[in-house]
């Protein structure tokens, strides 16, 4: 499962890379147009990474995987393989209302299959050790919630909105501590 979902996200940032147009102007000033569309790249390949990091960490600690397991993988990669397309569409519409907070639905939903992946885990036997590892999940639920706000407050500011999906993604650049931790 691992590997296959290595696979996946890879392609998935290759597949973000691959939207990247340079401009036809060969002087410096001819980048400024491609800001918005770097900055979205570069918060979704954070957020990717992100992902892929924890996924990593999650499995690396999980003992036994099952059907249910399987599917709720794939349910996340779902998600995960829709952020090109936001990405290409935020970045492309500098960052107005509907891409912002379709970003976000992406990023709610992302967060919300891997919490029901995370949920599949612990109920298999044998992986008590993750269970003691994961704890309460605070910034799992703290981030479903901030994303829910960011959807909403796209509409009245696209940039609030915004703000708040990369206060999530800072919260989860250092990688889970906990299950760290209890592998060592």
């Amino acid at each position: 499962m691992e590997a296959f979902s290595d696979g996946v996200i890879a392609i998935i940032i290759t597949i973000m890379v691959l939207e990247l147009r340079p401009p036809h102007d060969t002087s410096l000033s001819g980048l400024r147009p491609l800001i918005p569309v770097m900055g979205s790249y570069v918060m979704s390949f954070v957020y990717l990474g992100i992902y892929w990091n924890n996924h990593h960490h999650l499995l690396h600690i999980t003992q036994h995987i099952d059907g249910r397991a399987l599917w709720a993988n794939l349910h996340l990669l779902f998600w995960l393989s829709l952020v090109p397309f936001v990405t290409a569409w935020m970045g492309e519409n500098h960052f107005t209302q509907w891409p912002v907070a379709l970003y976000g639905v992406v990023l709610l939903m992302s967060a919300i299959a891997y919490t029901i992946l995370v949920f599949t885990l612990l109920a298999a036997p044998g992986n008590e050790l993750l269970a003691s590892a994961l704890g309460s999940d605070f910034k799992g639920k703290i981030s479903i919630v901030i994303y829910i706000a960011g959807i909403a407050l796209s509409f009245v500011n696209s940039w609030i909105g915004l703000a708040l999906y990369v206060a999530v993604a800072v919260m989860w650049l250092i990688p889970d501590r906990r299950i760290e931790r209890k592998i060592s």
